[in-house]
């Protein structure tokens, strides 16, 4: 064997020796632990949803109550349905696809009977709900009673109410979306409404009935120039 293939074979095993080290290491940090290669699926999201400024006004018309709404995003408007009483209004708040309908009823001895039928309807919804929570409605001051019903879960209506001054006025009313209900995808936007409904119902007032106007007499020709 000649000296120069010997120098030639000391070189390539010196090079070889070095070059292991830094070759192993560099598989170990490309390879990882067996943790890093377990791939993690990410959760299941939802578009984000970007909720507006609120800006209320108060909403009042010939019927005997007014509240606060938000008028920067939402319409009041008399709900047309065939069957709808004359002070039936509907909230809609065409950004979000969703609605809340107002019925308000005057008490003659059957609040009892607008109690139960209020309770029959936010308890029907239970079939498709997970839970539903009950919130006490008192102010005293300004004769407003009530209840608000928070229904959880793939339920038509997630949100109900009524409020009554045990007398003379019963208003009821119920959130609903355009759309098949999906709890979690919807959830911003029950609680972005539901401060809606609690302004509403802590500024909502009970008004006189408007008056009627007086009828005209219609004189006799015999009773004119008479004045």
């Amino acid at each position: 064997m000649s000296l120069k293939f010997k120098v030639q074979s000391l070189k390539f095993k010196t090079i070889y020796y070095c070059l292991l080290p830094i070759a192993y290491c560099l598989l170990v940090v490309s390879c990882g632990s067996d943790k890093d290669d377990i791939a993690t699926p990410r959760p299941f999201a939802y578009f984000r949803i970007d909720l507006p400024e609120k800006k209320y006004s108060v909403f009042h018309d010939d019927c005997p109550f007014e509240f606060e709404y938000p008028s920067d995003y939402a319409r009041v408007l008399p709900d047309n349905k065939k069957n709808a009483d004359p002070c039936w209004k509907n909230i809609i708040y065409p950004r979000f696809g969703a609605e809340i309908n107002l019925s308000y009823k005057s008490i003659n001895n059957n609040l009892s009977t607008y109690l139960d039928d209020s309770w029959s309807l936010a308890t029907c919804h239970q079939v498709k709900a997970s839970g539903m929570f009950e919130t006490s409605i008192i102010r005293d001051s300004a004769n407003v009673y009530g209840l608000m019903f928070e229904i959880e879960g793939n339920a038509a209506s997630s949100l109900q109410f009524y409020v009554t001054d045990s007398t003379q006025h019963f208003l009821r009313g119920a959130l609903y979306f355009y759309a098949h209900p999906n709890y979690d995808s919807l959830a911003p936007v029950i609680a972005f409404l539901k401060k809606d409904v609690e302004r509403m119902i802590t500024t909502l007032k009970w008004l006189p009935p408007p008056a009627l106007p007086r009828e005209r007499k219609i004189k006799a020709p015999s009773e004119v120039g008479r004045d």
